[in-house]
């Protein structure tokens, strides 16, 4: 199977440094720095590219659990919030909640909710990330 890579490079120390992010061959590339990470500075941080791999990896799960069910979805959309909360003077990431709207032509809301539980359980990046809460609200749009 495939083997996906990233790199990043931190400058200096914690509170003053800052560093750049580079996701696969050059697909994007992105600062990153204390005050992004838990401020409001400008930037990206780990948990916004969590959050943005789990939001994909989701989708696609979800897209794929419903076609194999026979109800090919026209379009799923998924935001992930990733919490990073204090823990014993240290940081962790405590919950996900995953927020996901699909159009779903042909099924009913019971079957969608089980076939969007379903998608949140075998999602590899959820299972990955089991360790934190993971909540999901999924609507059904006709």
């Amino acid at each position: 199977m495939a083997i996906r890579s990233s790199h990043a490079v931190w400058e200096g120390n914690l509170p003053d440094g800052n560093g750049t992010m580079t996701i696969g061959d050059d697909v994007w590339e992105g600062p990153y720095s204390f005050r992004s990470r838990f401020k409001d500075g400008v930037g990206t941080n780990p948990e916004e590219l969590i959050g943005a791999a789990h939001a994909g990896c989701y989708s696609m799960a979800l897209s794929n659990v419903l076609a194999e069910a026979g109800h090919a979805p026209e379009r799923v959309a998924t935001t992930a919030k990733v919490h990073l909360t204090p823990a014993d003077g240290a940081f962790e990431i405590s919950k996900i909640e995953l927020h996901t709207t699909a159009h779903v032509p042909g099924i009913d809301e019971a079957a969608f909710m089980e076939h969007a539980n379903a998608a949140k359980e075998n999602c590899p990046v959820s299972q990955l990330l089991q360790a934190a809460e993971i909540t999901l609200q999924a609507t059904l749009k006709s």
